[in-house]
């Protein structure tokens, strides 16, 4: 095993025991800093011409969205989750032009929308 696929399992391992722990406040903490992170990826890849690794990442943002989407819970949480829905839905149809387009405006115009999101989660103080 090489050493970055060394460092790449040390990551999977060291994120699955941080999300064993986590109360669902960090876990949805966790879901924006992962889609924070691929979308940055994704940027990176498309600058360097790595169109399979762009999709893949962007694949993987586009499931992140769509997880803290399927999250809600629209029947409690009224014009704030029903809001949010449709920013996520408005996100993911955003994601996939990116992809198809190889256009890293609408890239960062996403990340841009769940940098502002979770800025505002971060200041919700957990519930115990």
């Amino acid at each position: 095993m090489n050493a970055m696929a060394a460092l790449r399992q040390y990551q999977t391992v060291n994120t699955q025991a941080q999300a064993v722990d986590a109360s669902p406040h960090r876990l949805i903490q966790m879901l924006m800093e992962g889609g924070l992170t691929r979308m940055a990826q994704a940027r990176g890849a498309l600058e360097r011409g790595q169109v399979a690794l762009k999709g893949e990442l962007i694949g993987k943002a586009i499931a992140i969205v769509g997880g803290l989407r399927e999250g809600l819970n629209l029947e409690a949480g009224g014009e704030l989750a029903l809001n949010l829905d449709r920013l996520y839905d408005y996100m993911t149809t955003r994601l996939l032009e990116a992809n198809r387009e190889n256009d890293p405006a609408k890239l960062d115009e996403v990340a841009g929308l769940l940098r502002n999101i979770k800025s505002g989660w971060d200041e919700i103080a957990p519930q115990v």
